[in-house]
């Protein structure tokens, strides 16, 4: 997916509408996974923090200015600091990380912080984070809870994450979802260790026609 790179991170995240969240074993499972998403059509990945190298994989990554690369995990300033200067563009914390609005705002990212209850989406609101993550979403009711929490905070962007699929995709963003991060049902695993790239591409195209029809 082109998008025009004139646009806030924000913007373009919201344009791709579903980010990739990439929680392998290994960097070269990553690549693997990440070479079939690209044919399906993505440009936007959320590496997590928890894929051996990382760091180095959201820099050789950020290399492709075509990638619009995330980090995702991050739990404290310094893995931030660390995640930005290897080239990632926005910044995803599963909870609330005092400073990491501010510490992304300084280097050009966004940051997408964790909130689950209205108390802590408030909270992330006012630390001035880019958008919230509402994470995990499907165990509070998923796009209903979703659309509960989008009738209090209209003005805010939800990213729910955490159970999404594509059984549920829709109905996310007709609650309002801002965008939504898939993590491991987007990639077809079984294909992916048996080096099936092409069953991973079609797999992870259902997802972007599913998002496609919404518009």
């Amino acid at each position: 997916m082109s998008i025009p790179i004139s646009t806030t991170v924000m913007e373009q995240l919201k344009a791709h509408g579903i980010i990739p969240v990439m929680r392998l074993a290994s960097d070269e499972l990553a690549w693997q996974a990440i070479s079939g998403l690209e044919q399906a059509g993505f440009s936007t990945f959320e590496i997590t923090l928890s894929i051996p190298g990382a760091v180095q994989l959201i820099a050789e990554l950020s290399k492709n200015f075509r990638r619009l690369v995330g980090a995702g995990t991050v739990l404290s300033l310094e893995q931030a600091q660390a995640c930005l200067e290897a080239g990632a563009r926005y910044i995803v914390s599963p909870a609330i990380v005092a400073g990491l609005p501010q510490l992304c705002q300084e280097a050009g990212a966004s940051c997408i912080m964790g909130g689950l209850t209205p108390s802590e989406v408030l909270t992330v609101a006012k630390e001035g984070a880019s958008a919230i993550k509402v994470f995990p979403a499907s165990s509070l009711g998923g796009a209903s809870y979703l659309r509960a929490l989008k009738s209090v905070f209209p003005e805010l962007e939800l990213v729910p994450t955490g159970g999404v699929n594509i059984n549920n995709v829709a109905d996310y963003f007709k609650a309002g979802a801002a965008c939504v991060g898939v993590g491991g049902d987007l990639i077809d695993m079984q294909a992916l260790l048996a080096g099936d790239l092409l069953a991973v591409t079609r797999h992870a195209q259902n997802y972007l026609d599913a998002f496609k029809q919404l518009s």
